[in-house]
């Protein structure tokens, strides 16, 4: 069993712990994003102009998500909490932010993002696993009860005992789904279609650990018919994945460096 640790003694100064990996989460994905972008012959100076749009409208996304749809009692606080995009995150949120940012980015710079959505996958996993971690590290997503090998075993006084960390289950399902991204890209498998197949991998273990968050606490996450707003997303993510598999060739025009060389890619600069 994990021993508990209290987040707030690993402060640094006014800084969280989970805010250290959130922004290592941001920049290992960018790096990823850019050097895989480059190895597929593509001009990676989009990737660089788009981040910090994406990072951007993501907390702000991740934020506003959390705040109607995870904890909309929070709002009674003040009405300036939707102003305070520091408090409180949703990563399914964050996704949406980046997503939306991207999609109107790209149009607007009239480059196709369907040619680099493998590099975006490649990119997303592991660093949304480290972000994760983050997420463990606080103690922020406390499960059920368990006598679990993996639990965590926080206080009884506060959570009643171990319990599950469902931050350290989603960043161990992140770190093994980017090492099967990473050997389909090795083996040529799937060309243009790793973002879905991230989707496909992604959506089952998360609707698993959604089942696994406690109700019998003070701080829960809301739920609608039963199910959280993750597992939703979740039921969305399987839909877009197999549409993608179903649809997408292996090979589409401008996808090798040779053709992306030539022109075919807008540099953003």
């Amino acid at each position: 069993m994990i021993p508990y640790v209290n987040p707030h003694s690993l402060k640094l100064g006014p800084i969280e712990p989970f805010g250290i990996f959130v922004a290592l989460g941001i920049f290992l994905a960018a790096r990823i994003v850019v050097k895989q972008s480059a190895k597929q012959g593509l001009d990676p100076n989009p990737i660089h102009d788009y981040a910090p749009w994406g990072v951007g409208v993501g907390v702000v996304v991740g934020h506003l998500v959390h705040l109607f749809f995870y904890h909309p009692e929070e709002l009674s606080k003040s009405p300036f909490q939707i102003l305070k995009v520091w408090d409180g995150l949703s990563s399914f949120g964050g996704l949406l932010g980046g997503i939306i940012a991207a999609i109107i980015y790209f149009r607007v710079r009239g480059v196709s993002f369907a040619k680099y959505a493998d590099a975006f996958a490649l990119g997303v996993a592991p660093g949304w696993a480290v972000a994760r971690i983050g997420c463990f590290v606080a103690h922020d997503h406390p499960g059920i009860r368990t006598d679990f090998f993996l639990a965590v075993n926080f206080p009884a006084a506060t959570y009643g005992g171990p319990r599950h960390d469902l931050g350290l289950y989603d960043a161990v399902a992140l770190f093994a789904i980017a090492g099967v991204l990473f050997a389909l890209r090795n083996s040529g498998k799937l060309q243009n279609r790793l973002l879905h197949m991230l989707a496909l991998l992604y959506a089952p273990f998360r609707f698993f650990f959604d089942s696994l968050r406690a109700t019998d606490l003070h701080y829960v996450d809301a739920r609608y018919f039963g199910l959280t707003p993750a597992q939703y997303c979740c039921i969305l993510l399987v839909a877009y994945g197999l549409w993608g598999l179903a649809t997408k060739r292996a090979s589409q025009p401008g996808s090798t460096p040779s053709s992306t060389a030539s022109g075919s890619v807008k540099p953003a600069r």
